[in-house]
């Protein structure tokens, strides 16, 4: 066992070179200058290229300007730590693994490091063949990553692949940087007229190339509150500076009825709540939102209307229906696309429209993509049409087309 911290000399010709090892380049990051010398050697024995940083941010600076196949850094370092730096390689690499290391060991330090995406968490003194043994496998899985990324260009899929949690923080306040709100006409058919717009997130981060790429990171991280927030200040600007009688609809996640500002009176949406409808899809369950009844009342008395969305296809109960008690409901796409040449689509789409207006319910039909479909939807009765067929969501506003 050698002892990096103590008095301890460790020659380079000690450490047995290991013929198996296929070389690769590792980044060392220690602001000890004897253990960094000493891992140095111990790897470049080992058959490793070895590039040597003193403290997380030298190693932010060496990472701009290559790549490597490993990192092997302490945790605890003056100025930006370990767990700090492994969030920062994420700006340059989705991939290369991470091995950290430490002298004061403990459960809740390994247990961060791990689930923010450290390869290997490595408790100080070590064995020197069983590091060199950790950075032998993180270099094969880095290469491994790389031809995963291959095979998936090859296969015409989305390469844009997060790595961990540290790379997934990271795309995802590059994602918040750079979002902005797609307005979609909702339409009257029988007046001819917009009768409001729905609010579409959407990012230039590649990493997170589409809305639901967008929830799904914020929903792993525990961050759904800072994209609700995000948009509904967006929204929220766009309609304080839009005059008029428009409503526009903005898109609730569950968890967003779990957040406080969403119902302070002195949030930019509070602000304009009488123009404002919320969404709640039906696709995901409110169990998990303690006293919704009061929740939702209190979303009301701030002047909000609800509308519960994809009306037929999501898989919550009756329920949440009855808890929301919307003023206007969304029947989903897959409902109302071919609804024209579909005898089962047209009677649903005409119960469901028939339904929601014994109950005092607008309907809006979604997805609408063709005149057939826009014929068939306003002579079963909906109130309300949205889709292609109009306009696509673009920046506010686009010009619909009848």
């Amino acid at each position: 066992m050698v002892r990096v911290n103590e008095q301890e000399t460790v020659r380079a010709d000690d450490i047995p070179a290991e013929a198996s090892i296929g070389k690769g380049s590792v980044l060392v990051v220690d602001d000890d200058v004897a253990v960094a010398d000493l891992l140095r050697r111990w790897l470049r024995r080992a058959g490793f290229e070895v590039t040597v940083a003193d403290d997380g941010g030298a190693a932010c600076e060496t990472l701009a300007g290559r790549s490597f196949d490993a990192i092997v850094s302490d945790i605890q370092m003056p100025g930006l730590d370990g767990l700090q730096l492994l969030r920062g390689v994420r700006e340059w690499d989705l991939d290369v693994p991470v091995i950290m290391m430490t002298g004061a060991p403990s459960v809740d330090t390994a247990m961060h490091a791990l689930e923010y995406g450290a390869f290997r968490y490595v408790a100080k003194p070590f064995d020197p063949k069983e590091l060199v043994s950790v950075v032998n496998s993180a270099v094969r899985l880095k290469r491994l990553a790389q031809t995963k990324r291959q095979a998936l260009e090859l296969l015409g899929a989305d390469t844009k692949l997060v790595g961990d949690r540290a790379g997934l923080d990271m795309a995802l306040d590059r994602a918040l940087e750079s979002l902005w709100m797609a307005y979609q006409p909702i339409v009257s058919p029988l007046e001819q007229k917009t009768f409001g717009y729905e609010a579409l997130l959407r990012s230039r981060e590649p990493v997170l190339p589409h809305p639901g790429a967008v929830l799904e990171a914020a929903e792993r991280l525990d961050r759904v509150h800072d994209v609700g927030r995000a948009v509904r200040g967006r929204v929220a600007d766009t309609i304080s500076q839009t005059h008029g009688p428009s409503t526009f609809f903005v898109n609730l996640h569950a968890r967003d009825l779990l957040d406080e500002s969403l119902l302070s009176p002195s949030s930019p949406l509070s602000r304009v709540a009488s123009r404002v409808v919320l969404e709640i899809t039906e696709r995901a369950s409110l169990d998990g939102v303690s006293d919704v009844r009061s929740r939702i009342k209190a979303l009301r008395d701030l002047g909000f209307r609800l509308a519960v969305d994809d009306l037929g296809a999501g898989y919550a109960g009756l329920s949440s229906f009855a808890n929301i008690e919307p003023e206007v409901v969304k029947i989903d796409m897959s409902l109302v696309r071919g609804v024209d040449s579909s005898a089962v689509k047209r009677q649903i789409v005409e119960k469901l429209s028939a339904l929601a207006r014994e109950l005092g319910i607008i309907v809006v039909a979604e997805g609408v993509e063709s005149a057939s479909e826009r014929d068939a939807l306003r002579s079963i009765g909906c109130d309300l049409l949205q889709g292609y067929l109009f306009a696509k969501p673009a920046f506010p506003f686009p010009d619909v087309s009848w």
